[in-house]
């Protein structure tokens, strides 16, 4: 499987490209900028993106959401952030933004499949009401793709509008922490972690 990340943006949030191998479709998780630099490791490995899955929906994360062409997932508790950029931040930290590329909602315990790539969703509310996670279980390890839920050593903003503090950290206790301890947690934003290290040192959490 090709697994990448990619910086993108002022705000240096982390895009991952997925794909089963060289020469096939791609999965693109939060495309927040730099489109240019997401294009040059699709080309490195002859991918072409199939559809784009957005964690949540502020712009450091959308940005680059109408660049390939295909289908925008997000949770619908997310939905009206890609139409109205006082929702999705654009409208006071960049020029204002909104998505016109096709959309589709996803639901918590969804699975979204291509080839053989299988990731859940898993509905994570608190830094945004749709902010949600995706679990591709792998045969040797997990990987879950936590976007701005949970970070190394650290956690998603909730001074946003809509957001919850309450919420955010019931959401890490109850359907992150229960996931393995060796699980690798690749975050919407800075270094990756595991699940273990989060639930043993996590100034937020006193497991």
């Amino acid at each position: 499987m090709i697994l990448e990340t990619v910086c993108v943006g002022p705000y240096e949030a982390n895009c991952y490209i997925l794909a089963q191998d060289r020469n096939n479709e791609a999965i693109i998780v939060d495309p927040g900028d730099d489109s240019d630099k997401i294009r040059r490791v699709l080309t490195r490995y002859k991918l072409k993106p199939s559809l784009i899955i957005n964690t949540h929906g502020h712009i450091d994360h959308i940005g680059a959401d109408d660049a390939f062409g295909v289908c925008v997932y997000i949770h619908k508790g997310d939905l009206d952030f890609l139409s109205n950029p006082n929702l999705n931040l654009s409208g006071f930290l960049t020029l204002p933004l909104r998505i016109t590329s096709p959309l589709c909602t996803l639901e918590d315990n969804e699975e979204i499949r291509l080839g053989k790539i299988k990731l859940q969703v898993i509905h994570t509310p608190g830094h945004t009401p749709g902010g949600i996670c995706l679990l591709l279980k792998e045969p040797k390890a997990n990987i879950i793709f936590s976007g701005d839920t949970l970070f190394y050593l650290g956690i998603g903003r909730t001074d946003f509008p809509f957001a919850s503090l309450q919420q955010l950290e019931k959401s890490i206790r109850e359907k992150l922490f229960i996931l393995d301890n060796k699980t690798q947690v690749l975050p919407g934003h800075g270094p990756s972690t595991t699940i273990g290290q989060e639930k043993k040192s996590n100034p937020f959490f006193h497991i």
